[in-house]
């Protein structure tokens, strides 16, 4: 009891006091600030959401002319190697992500989507058909060279990473082959664009322009665009990835029926071979005979 008495008298005194005093206003502050730093991020993610529904109004496909019978595309940009999971500020096209390097000039090729993918298109979706031949500008000879594929027995080996024994065997694959391009240009190209100013990239939006362009008029016969949203803004705890989150939250919706919201890892791998989809509809590629 004489102990309890003596804390008591003790938390009275003036240095008591004070020391009590700055404790509860440095909780105070601290609760405060918190609560400054939530207000501020719901009322930056609505202003994003906004902005996104906004830019949404001009978002969709534009096809103003469609050709038949066509038998190869000039590819005016590759895509780059590798993707861009959550550089905020690199105009890389997060909402036009795809194939990167060869694998984007592949996926162009007749063949490679049944080869690689190993599946037969299901009902209702694109049917990827591709095209008899790409031809790509190299960046860096500047030299114009035409791309074929077929189907090959190549030799490879096990990977002992995935319970293999390192041993050669034969398999088939998608090769490409890749030569001086004969006589003009194909006639049709294809191209993209990331379109986000600096003030969407500060709200996480991505927008993207995927053109047809006639070649021979400079023509636009056709155009993607498209925005995307990442509603975490950046949130990257966990390993999270904050452009693979917002393919989940696009227009035009990556799912086939947008009525239908896709759960993000669908949603990403639903972006690969968007560019060979659209362009498809645009330009048919050749029957065979």
């Amino acid at each position: 009891m004489k102990q309890k008495r003596w804390l008591s008298r003790r938390m009275f005194r003036p240095e008591c006091r004070v020391g009590l005093a700055a404790l509860l206003l440095t909780c105070t502050l601290s609760a405060c600030g918190s609560f400054g730093r939530a207000a501020e991020a719901k009322e930056r993610l609505a202003k994003a959401q906004a902005m996104f529904a906004e830019r949404c109004k001009t978002a969709g496909e534009k096809i103003h002319r469609r050709v038949e019978d066509v038998e190869g595309v000039l590819l005016l940009k590759l895509r780059p190697e590798g993707v861009n999971y959550g550089d905020q500020f690199a105009l890389t096209d997060p909402y036009g992500a795809d194939l990167g390097g060869q694998a984007y000039i592949g996926s162009f090729l007749r063949g490679n989507y049944r080869t690689v993918g190993n599946s037969t298109p299901a009902p209702g979706s694109p049917p990827r058909l591709g095209y008899s031949y790409v031809e790509v500008i190299d960046p860096d000879d500047g030299q114009r060279y035409r791309y074929t594929g077929s189907v090959r027995e190549v030799e490879a080996t096990s990977s002992i990473l995935i319970g293999g024994n390192g041993q050669k065997f034969k398999s088939t694959s998608f090769v490409l082959d890749k030569v001086p391009a004969p006589g003009p240009a194909p006639r049709h190209g294809v191209t993209y664009d990331d379109i986000s100013t600096r003030e969407d990239r500060e709200h996480w939006i991505a927008g993207s322009s995927l053109k047809v362009i006639d070649t021979q008029t400079n023509e636009v016969i056709a155009e993607r665009v498209g925005y995307m949203v990442d509603l975490g803004q950046g949130n990257n705890s966990g390993g999270r990835s904050p452009w693979l989150h917002a393919a989940s939250h696009a227009c035009p919706s990556f799912a086939r029926n947008p009525l239908v919201p896709l759960p993000t890892e669908q949603a990403a791998r639903a972006q690969i071979r968007q560019t060979q989809d659209f362009v498809e509809k645009v330009l048919e590629p050749r029957k065979k005979p």
